[in-house]
């Protein structure tokens, strides 16, 4: 059984767990505070301090439920700070009959059992041989030395607890197969009631908070019940057991500071401190009185939240009065006698939970990871939950604890993200304002790309010879009317389904011979220039060029017909002749001489007159 759980998203990782527990069995794992089973002393200290309510303890609500539920005989063994506890129950009377509604056939006093537990231990002190004990009648101080202080194990009382000696009266008187359920103010008793198996068996144990939650969800009041008392056997001054001094006071053990033997002590600080001096002083030579809770039981962690101590302490103490006062004495004695014979005797076992310290070496490094180089970096502020810095670091080491537990670790780890935020933001702003430029110029060429195509495109419509682009797969990208033109009517046709034949395949509109030059064209480096062909009994001349090699091509295609290409064009190839001939020519001249040389004027007036008739 857990006894402690977490319910994770509850969890605001505020470490006020952490700092509390004595034997440091929580850590974070996972962004919640975890309770590790094999290291907690079962002390509540967690639940009550845990602002959130996301720690809890186990709850045995159902299980108390299924016992009444059952043919089984319940007794009900009440703690005697419940005097503490219900003050808003006008009488014990009613409180008794309040318990019996629920379904239990016998609420007995475990003040009873707080009675015989002292006189066994006033009969240990009393025959004293020179050997210190601690006293086991909290749970928590038992669990506490057996994981922590196994060294002092056999130092721990060999009596059993005030609920344990108890359980054994009613089982005894009763009968054996009788069920148990502890009634009181403390969560490690749930923990101690797993351990028992034999005639102190508690078969189950019910906080005074959930009992009230009992009391509530069937509606039982003083008003709906019926008297009635505790069973036999009744208690003595056993009822002052859950405040400090309370239980040996009854069976008056010495607590004189000069020449009792006896230091009684209350509270976490307190109860930490005093075992690790009984352990290692060898000049504390007391025997230790230990309550976990600070007031004693009456402050347990089974408590309705908000008591205060002195006022449960006074309220236990009246109580206490007013049962002496209508007890019976003479039935008390006959009783005790008759259950000191019961064994009350109980053993021990290690359950070592310490855990090796990292080596130096390590703890330095977790120190300088923590920002803390110098000693005026240790400020033992306690926040993480460890008392001082180097406790921390060496719980890091031994991955109890995280760094990001240490609120300067995280407040310098803040202060550095800031600045790197600041210097990202920075940088973001630059990058920003240098976006909107980029996007102010993008839209600039955008607009200038946009203008020059609308003039590329005016331009190509009024060249007088066709243009037309194409795409790897010879679909037409753009081309100008004079293209449409020269393809004839389909092709004009076509233009007026699809505008300026986008996308047109050009293979449907021009023989193979043309399109293979176009094929060709689209992976050359060079193209094609000036190639004649002839289309529909048209001369035409074609240059083909790489726009983009492999993806892209442009044609430029002119009617050979038309005079003025055709004096252009007799100008330009009879230049060429002249030029790819000259050499000859002035070979030629050499031989022939002058007659040469009026060959080259003769070819030269025939340009000069296509000229002059150009001009006019």
């Amino acid at each position: 059984m857990e006894l402690i759980s977490t319910i994770k998203e509850k969890c605001k990782l505020c470490y006020a767990c952490i700092r509390v527990c004595p034997s440091k069995a929580i850590k974070i794992e996972d962004n919640y505070a975890k309770v590790m089973a094999d290291r907690c002393i079962g002390c509540g200290n967690c639940v009550t301090v845990c602002a959130p309510n996301a720690l809890y303890y186990h709850d045995s609500i159902q299980s108390v439920k299924n016992l009444l539920a059952s043919d089984q005989k319940v007794i009900a063994i009440a703690a005697p700070s419940i005097s503490g506890e219900f003050p808003d129950i006008s009488s014990r009377r009613n409180f008794v009959g309040m318990i019996k509604a629920l379904g239990f056939d016998k609420v007995c006093e475990v003040a009873f059992g707080a009675d015989l537990v002292a006189l066994k231990y006033r009969d240990l002190f009393s025959d004293f041989k020179g050997k210190y004990y601690i006293t086991t009648n909290c749970p928590s101080v038992i669990y506490n030395v057996e994981k922590f202080h196994p060294n002092s194990i056999t130092n721990l009382a060999p009596i059993v607890s005030p609920m344990i000696a108890m359980s054994k009266v009613v089982h005894k008187k009763y009968g054996p197969d009788r069920k148990v359920v502890y009634i009181g103010p403390c969560t490690a008793a749930k923990m101690e009631a797993r351990r028992v198996v034999d005639d102190g068996k508690v078969n189950e144990v019910l906080t005074f908070v959930e009992l009230r939650k009992l009391f509530k969800e069937y509606g039982i009041t003083e008003n709906t019940v019926e008297y009635s008392d505790f069973d036999p056997p009744h208690g003595g001054k056993g009822s002052l057991f859950p405040i400090s001094r309370g239980m040996f006071q009854s069976v008056g053990i010495n607590e004189d500071l000069l020449t009792g033997r006896l230091i009684s002590t209350e509270g976490r600080y307190n109860f930490i401190e005093a075992i690790k001096e009984f352990e290692n002083l060898q000049t504390l030579k007391k025997h230790l009185d230990l309550f976990y809770c600070d007031g004693g039981c009456i402050m347990g962690p089974g408590t309705s939240p908000g008591g205060q101590k002195f006022n449960r302490r006074t309220l236990v103490i009246e109580y206490t009065k007013k049962r002496l006062d209508i007890g019976n004495k003479e039935e008390w004695k006959k009783e005790v006698d008759t259950y000191l014979k019961l064994d009350l005797s109980r053993t021990y076992q290690i359950n070592d939970q310490r855990m090796e310290d990292p080596d130096e070496e390590r703890i330095e490094k977790v120190l300088k990871a923590l920002g803390k180089t110098q000693q005026s970096d240790y400020i033992d502020c306690g926040a993480c939950g460890y008392q001082t810095c180097r406790e921390f670091a060496i719980a890091v080491g031994q991955g109890l604890a995280k760094p990001d537990m240490c609120i300067t670790y995280n407040i310098k780890n803040k202060q550095d993200y800031i600045k790197t935020l600041k210097v990202t933001n920075e940088k973001l702003e630059k990058t920003r304002q240098a976006l909107e430029n980029s996007e102010k110029e993008a839209l600039i060429e955008k607009e200038a790309v946009k203008e020059m195509s609308n003039t590329t495109n005016i331009m190509m419509q009024k060249i007088p010879s066709g243009v037309v682009i194409i795409d790897k797969d010879l679909k037409i990208i753009q081309s100008n009317k004079r293209f449409i033109n020269l393809l004839g009517e389909d092709a004009e046709t076509i233009n007026e389904v699809i505008p300026m034949l986008k996308g047109a395949d050009l293979k449907s509109l021009l023989p193979p011979n043309v399109t293979n030059l176009f094929q060709y064209a689209i992976n050359s480096d060079d193209g094609i220039e000036n190639r004649d062909i002839v289309i529909e009994q048209q001369l035409l001349n074609i240059s083909i060029f790489p726009i983009k090699k492999g993806e892209v091509a442009g044609a430029v295609i002119r009617d050979m017909f038309l005079p003025e290409v055709q004096r252009e064009e007799v100008m330009s190839r009879i230049t060429d002749v002249i030029d790819k001939n000259l050499k000859m020519v002035q070979n030629i001249g050499f031989l022939l001489g002058e007659g040469a040389s009026e060959t080259e004027q003769m070819l030269k007036s025939i340009i000069n007159s296509y000229r002059s008739d150009k001009k006019r």
